[in-house]
């Protein structure tokens, strides 16, 4: 999708994917994962989500990606910090303590950029996609991240029903994106759609919100 799409939504605040609470998957997960403390946690396209603040707190060092200049500044405004700068070649790095941002274009994000990744937590970045852009995200992210494990969440429902962002995401294909270097687990699946007025008021009858875990394989 074209950037100016995303930065349209920021601008007029049609924020429906931004969540008013910490995301209930990644507490009741994130123990199972057993990682070090300070492990460093990627989140890509990453808005200004509370589920940052909430890993800070845990100890954990977040390295954010997100195209909006004026989500990572609303990102830092509610986290109470005062960010410092850096140049990279696709945007703007902001940083504070234990939190990293890479404002711009996460196609031009490096892994020597990144740095060691412990875990990818994707909430609402490849669902956030057209079906034609997930395969060179998915391959972005691997080349970002190796074979991290990952923490993925995806939506099923009825496209005829309802023009994306979110776009659903089927088994079949998160296996075709990962299943290669990651064996792949349902963790949890339910229909939210009594949850999420936006969904209901769309039309949309069903709305299910399915959760992975990525595990790497060994190498054989």
């Amino acid at each position: 999708m074209e950037h100016s799409f995303w930065r349209s939504r920021w601008q007029n605040d049609q924020l429906g994917f931004h969540l008013s609470f910490v995301h209930p998957i990644l507490k009741r997960n994130l123990p199972a994962y057993a990682l070090p403390p300070r492990a460093r946690i990627f989140l890509p396209l990453c808005g200004k989500t509370l589920d940052i603040g909430w890993l800070l707190g845990q100890g954990y060092r977040v390295i954010g990606a997100e195209l909006s200049e004026l989500a990572v500044s609303q990102l830092f405004d509610e986290l109470d910090v005062t960010p410092e700068f850096s140049a990279w070649v696709g945007g703007q790095c902001w940083c504070h303590g234990k939190l990293m941002v890479f404002q711009g274009d996460i196609f031009r994000l490096t892994a020597e950029d990144l740095g060691p990744v412990d875990m990818v937590y994707d909430r609402a970045a490849l669902v956030a996609l057209p079906p034609a852009m997930r395969p060179a995200y998915a391959e972005q992210i691997l080349a970002l991240a190796g074979t991290a494990p990952q923490l993925l969440i995806t939506f099923e429902y009825d496209p005829a029903e309802k023009d994306g962002p979110p776009f659903p995401v089927l088994p079949e294909e998160v296996e075709r994106l990962y299943g290669e270097r990651h064996a792949i687990t349902e963790l949890s699946r339910k229909d939210v759609l009594q949850d999420s007025l936006n969904f209901r008021e769309a039309g949309v009858t069903r709305f299910v919100e399915v959760s992975w875990r990525l595990t790497p394989k060994r190498a054989s």
